[in-house]
């Protein structure tokens, strides 16, 4: 079911964005970031997310388009409950080139990436939450869905999910997120690309 972007609700709102016939359209502000504790010592919890209520079985999907340049600069999908228990999941520019980031925060932060395919400045993100599993998909063109991640989450009775954006080291990356969808928990085949 597609989601309409005047329907969310703002954590951080950004100065500068808009909704319009390409969707959603956000410039970050000056070093945001979502990050608890792990390695580097500090929490953050200034991030651009725009969450959108959910059942406690769904999987929302999202595409992401934008010109990722500095270190850190960030965009994808938020799963949250709260300020101690979400998940970033999208590109990440970190090591002089794009990948894909996932970070899973129970209390604390857990970060890795991957490099399914390189072409990372227009993709899609898709993330099933169901039964205290969280799978986590992309896709060149929104047909193909190579796993990312499998990980316990955390079980509530409702998760916001929706878009984010971060820059930790800057500010003024500007973001399109599109195609954005909220459905019922998908329960294909976990090898199933489809």
């Amino acid at each position: 079911m597609s989601a309409d972007f005047n329907d969310g609700k703002w954590l951080n709102v950004p100065m500068n964005w808009n909704v319009g016939d390409i969707g959603l359209t956000l410039t970050t502000d000056e070093k945001t970031d979502f990050w608890r504790e792990t390695y580097y010592g500090f929490t953050r919890d200034s991030g651009h997310f725009l969450g959108f209520p959910t059942a406690d079985r769904f999987t929302a999907a999202i595409r992401i388009k934008g010109e990722f340049r500095r270190l850190y600069d960030q965009a994808g999908l938020m799963v949250r409950i709260d300020e101690h228990r979400w998940v970033k999941t999208g590109v990440e520019f970190t090591d002089g080139e794009l990948f894909l980031s996932t970070v899973i925060t129970n209390g604390k932060s857990d970060w890795s990436v991957s490099q399914p395919f390189k072409e990372l400045e227009d993709f899609y993100i898709r993330v099933t939450v169901a039964e205290g599993s969280m799978r986590i998909q992309a896709s060149r063109d929104g047909k193909l869905w190579p796993l990312l991640r499998l990980a316990p989450f955390p079980i509530a009775s409702v998760y916001e999910v929706g878009p984010i954006a971060c820059t930790p080291e800057r500010s003024g990356l500007t973001v399109n997120f599109s195609e954005f969808s909220i459905s019922p928990a998908i329960t294909t085949d976990l090898h199933d690309l489809s």
